[in-house]
């Protein structure tokens, strides 16, 4: 399971976000370029649809492949009380011939995109993980260097958390709690939920980077 939380924030004030993560994480921040491969079952997969995810680390000296499965959001009154999505959430390291061997299972290539940004890993209450990035999409099959902004100015940044099935409240409210402290510059919510930028984000940026990159928590 994970907990998880998306929201929006412009380009121009992307670095004093990053000054406030610094401060309220305590470690550096690490380089992200990924590249993701949406793929999506065939007929002849069982009933159901299916969707996975490689993600291709590009960031390291030999790219690394990872698979991602992503489940549905947990439903009933528990979700609907807790600010965070829970959903169930399995990934694992692949080798490089692993689009090759879900293409042979009769999975099809949905979308590709490109992320592009930095992510902090730190402990807070549960393991956090936060990441901003520019997300592109690309105009030809595995064209990275030619992608393209979705959303030109805007860059996406998610928080997210492991969770046990059996006791996920904890790890919400520690997500919930950390997301407050980023409030004056991004809203973030449940991923589909779309808030939109936060009228403070110019005046809370302004703010930071005048206090010399030291947040007052």
């Amino acid at each position: 399971m994970e907990c998880v939380v998306q929201g929006i924030i412009e380009t121009q004030h992307v670095e004093a976000l990053e000054i406030l993560l610094q401060g309220l994480c305590g470690v550096h921040k690490e380089p992200l370029r990924t590249h993701e491969l949406c793929l999506k079952s065939g007929p002849n997969l069982g009933l159901g649809a299916s969707e996975v995810r490689l993600l291709c680390d590009l960031e390291q000296p030999e790219p690394s492949w990872t698979v991602r499965h992503v489940g549905g959001a947990m439903r009933g009154a528990g979700a609907e009380q807790i600010s965070v999505l829970v959903r169930p959430m399995v990934e694992s390291k692949v080798s490089k011939n692993a689009l090759r061997l879900f293409y042979a299972l009769g999975y099809k290539l949905d979308h590709e995109l490109l992320r592009v940004g930095f992510a902090f890993h730190f402990q807070r209450g549960a393991q956090i993980t936060v990441t901003v990035s520019t997300v592109s999409k690309m105009p030809k099959l595995h064209a990275i260097e030619e992608a393209e902004p979705v959303t030109p100015g805007i860059q996406l940044v998610e928080v997210t958390a492991p969770a046990p099935s059996d006791n996920y409240s904890e790890v919400a409210a520690a997500v919930s709690s950390f997301c407050e402290y980023l409030a004056p510059l991004l809203h973030l919510s449940k991923p589909g939920v779309s808030t939109g930028v936060v009228p403070t984000a110019a005046a809370a940026a302004a703010s930071l980077m005048s206090d010399g990159g030291t947040p007052i928590l």
